[in-house]
């Protein structure tokens, strides 16, 4: 038996093993990410690209989840590794199925390019729904929450996750294939690594991939700073690059002279995989002396260790026998359900909601996003069995009369070519008239939304040029404002949104996943009471925000500022009000009291905020820990919630990481302890101080 099919060995033993027996051509051929087969050594074609960040993506059906950042809104890591785990069962079901009709193609591979964990640091920027949203602690929960659920607790791999887009990655979507974001040392170690080190130290994800950027002068996807940050945390997966970004080392930003280089540059500094046609020209490198072999067989160890992880190279694994017919089951699109009814977050409510439908006969469901797919889908998206829409949610589950009108197009200003502008806002007027209550279902989609590449972004490049509603809708939600009927807007969008009123009732959803129209509908009329809360801030206006490319965290996200906020990071209203009272520190955990006030059972999120005395600490509060926790009517219990001693430390001027402070302030409540947060809530955060 050759010693590379060994299994008793470790699989750095086995890569090694396998890699000695390949020439320098074939070496080179597999650092591809559309590796191409070796047959004399039985080993098959393999496309490393595949998707994942919220269900399997691109790849015919699967469930859809909500989308990363209400996935984040959850503020539950459990169910958040739940959702990985079924995305991992999907992706193993499709697998074993591909191979046995032979299909390799891009898409049905085990290594998921997911979680992306950059900080959503400006609300302009078009991917940050991609992403847990801005905190870093909240980050790093999630992404190691959703790395465990895909890697799963095998004698293999069940799929290999992948860290992106490492680093210091977050718009303008226009420029990032020549950007340089400038950051300081302190801005690195406080905001932009923390997550990628907990996902490789912690979490053990098998992948990283790098970003488009320069950071610092240096190439993300060649970065000798970023490669010595990942050997000082352990990393021993692949390094793969973002797709057809060592291109721009010569084409855009300056760094080499030719193609040739760039692949140089790359794979010398440690990137293993290519996505894209750079390492095509590794063999020239090689002539031209600009890399050796060993650089080739070195990064040829790291992949084939990788796909010798996942199983690949044995006869059969322990997920061999997962079942196509598992994908999109029941039970996994009732885990998709439930995360969409976790993730929508309630932001107004003047007690309209719950509706009640004894006194509610005729009900208008007006707006562009009210039987729109692609509201619930976001991007990176697979394709579900069935989709239901937020008007089919609220028709399939009330009782009464339910009267539709488009109200407008998504951002256009007509929605027929031939008609003139305003076409559809009429109807609109007529229906909201005829009703005794109005259900506007606005926002956006990821073709205004989302990646610089994707088919369709009409505004900048996939970037937001401000956070309101496209002009359409903004003249729609004046219309229907105006009629004084009861209001209640429903917001799908990836970011921060000003819908630039205060109606009766105001929901952001999010993009919810297939199953997101139910969730909604059983909010509104009662049957679930709202959950979520914002992992990002809403702000009130675009122009007070400081430059998109200013990577200073300086005035930005709720760590760093209290100015333009319309809705703080944290926040979320439910059906009731819970109070945290007598809040201890013990043994590096919380416990706090918790009381349900109202008159139903609700669950909420308690958050715990830390606030550092000491001069090199952020300048307000950071979360430090949540639990999401059910109490009956007027019942009272008492929780714990552990405190990682890294809450303690801060970072100085020169990036250095330690305990400075000797005072700090613990809060706990369900929401920041900001001011805004206490008013917009009614109630407060209990507190207390720890000394060191």
């Amino acid at each position: 038996m050759k010693k590379y099919l060994d299994t008793s060995l470790s699989a750095e033993e086995r890569a090694e093993a396998l890699v000695s027996e390949m020439t320098v051509e074939e070496m080179a051929s597999q650092l591809r990410y559309d590796a191409p087969s070796i047959e004399r050594l039985n080993i098959p074609a393999y496309n490393w690209w595949n998707e994942g960040i919220h269900g399997l993506a691109r790849s015919g059906t699967a469930t859809m989840f909500p989308q990363a950042i209400g996935l984040a809104a959850m503020f539950d890591t459990e169910l958040t590794e739940k959702a990985a785990q079924i995305t991992s069962t999907e992706a193993r079901a499709k697998y074993n199925a591909y191979q046995k009709h032979g299909d390799r193609d891009i898409y049905k591979g085990l290594t998921l390019w997911a979680p992306n964990i950059n900080i959503f640091r400006d609300p302009r920027w078009g991917r940050g729904h991609e992403t847990y949203g801005e905190d870093p602690f909240l980050t790093a929960e999630n992404g190691k929450a959703y790395v465990k659920g895909l890697q799963g607790e095998g004698k293999v791999l069940k799929t290999a996750a992948c860290a992106k887009h490492f680093a210091v990655h977050s718009g303008p979507e226009a420029l990032r294939h020549e950007f340089n974001a400038e950051v300081s040392p302190k801005d690195l170690e406080e905001t932009y690594l923390p997550a990628f080190e907990a996902l490789i130290g912690e979490a053990k994800a098998e992948g990283v991939m790098g970003a488009y950027n320069r950071v610092n002068g240096e190439a993300a996807c060649a970065s000798p700073f970023l490669m010595k940050k990942l050997e000082e945390w352990g990393f021993d997966g692949y390094f793969v690059s973002d797709c057809w970004a060592i291109s721009d080392f010569h084409s855009h930003h300056g760094l080499t002279k030719n193609a040739v280089e760039s692949a140089a540059l790359a794979l010398k500094t440690g990137c293993d995989v290519n996505c894209g046609c750079s390492y095509v020209n590794l063999l020239a490198a090689l002539d031209e002396g600009l890399i050796d072999t060993e650089d080739i067989r070195k990064a040829c160890i790291h992949v084939m260790r990788t796909r010798i992880r996942l199983g690949m190279l044995d006869s059969s694994t322990e997920y061999d026998n997962i079942p196509y017919s598992i994908v999109s089951c029941r039970e996994h699109k009732d885990t998709a359900l439930e995360c969409a009814r976790r993730s929508m977050v309630l932001l107004e409510n003047n007690g309209i909601l719950p509706l009640d439908e004894k006194k509610i006969g005729t009900i208008a469901v007006i707006g562009p996003n009210s039987d729109s797919k692609a509201a619930l889908e976001g991007n990176y998206c697979g394709t579900a069995d069935r989709y239901i829409t937020f008007l089919q949610g609220i028709q399939d589950r009330f009782s009464g009369r339910v009267i539709y009108a488009e109200g407008c197009h998504l951002y256009k200003d007509r929605t027929s070519g031939l008609a003139t502008a305003g076409d559809r806002y009429a109807e609109a007027l007529a229906a909201a008239e005829s009703a005794d209550a109005v259900i506007l279902c606005v926002g956006l989609d990821a073709t205004i939304e989302g990646e610089e590449g994707d088919t369709g972004n009409e505004f900048s490049s996939g970037d937001k040029t401000d956070l309101r509603l496209p002009a359409p809708q903004r003249e729609l939600v004046s219309l229907i404002k105006n009629t004084g009927k009861p209001l209640i807007i429903v917001c799908a969008a990836g970011s921060s949104i000003n819908t630039e009123c205060r109606p009766d009732g105001l929901i952001h959803v999010w993009y919810p996943g297939s199953e997101g129209g139910r969730a909604l509908a059983e909010i509104l009329f009662g049957d679930v009471s709202p959950s979520g809360k914002l992992p990002v801030t809403f702000y009130e206006n675009a122009d007070k925000l400081p430059p998109f490319t200013d990577y200073s965290m300086h005035d930005r996200t709720y760590r760093y500022t209290r100015e333009n906020i319309l809705y703080p990071f944290g926040f979320g209203l439910t059906y009731g009000k819970m109070i945290c009272t007598d809040l201890k520190y013990e043994n590096g955990s919380a416990m706090v009291t918790v009381k349900n006030t109202g008159e139903r059972e609700i669950t909420d999120t308690v958050q715990l905020y830390i606030k550092d005395h000491s001069d090199n600490a952020v300048p307000f509060a950071s979360l430090c820990g949540f639990r999401r926790v059910t109490v009956g009517a007027g019942e009272v219990t008492s929780i714990s919630i552990p405190i990682n001693e890294k809450a303690f430390t801060s970072v100085n001027d020169r990036g250095e990481r330690k305990i400075y402070g000797s005072r700090f302030t613990l809060f706990a409540g369900t929401h920041q302890p900001d001011e805004l947060s206490c008013k917009l809530s009614g109630t407060e955060c209990v507190s207390t101080e720890i000394g060191r």
